[in-house]
């Protein structure tokens, strides 16, 4: 039952499964920044080309 124990405080110890849970919350966050961010500026560049085509004539509709 020591030998147990003494593992189970060992493993709590241990903070390289911890670094692992960093990077993954840290990638995670990156990649919802990132996803936000083209997100974001496809409808901004979308708003654009529907102004732009209703400038020279068309119907404003880029089809976004």
């Amino acid at each position: 039952m020591n030998k147990f124990i003494e593992g189970v405080k060992a493993f709590l110890e241990e903070e390289e499964g911890l670094t692992i849970v960093e990077y993954a919350v840290g990638g995670a966050l990156v990649a919802a920044v990132t996803v936000t961010a083209f997100s974001d500026l496809g409808e901004t560049v979308c708003i654009k080309i529907d102004e732009l085509a209703t400038t020279v004539g068309g119907d404003g509709s880029a089809g976004c």
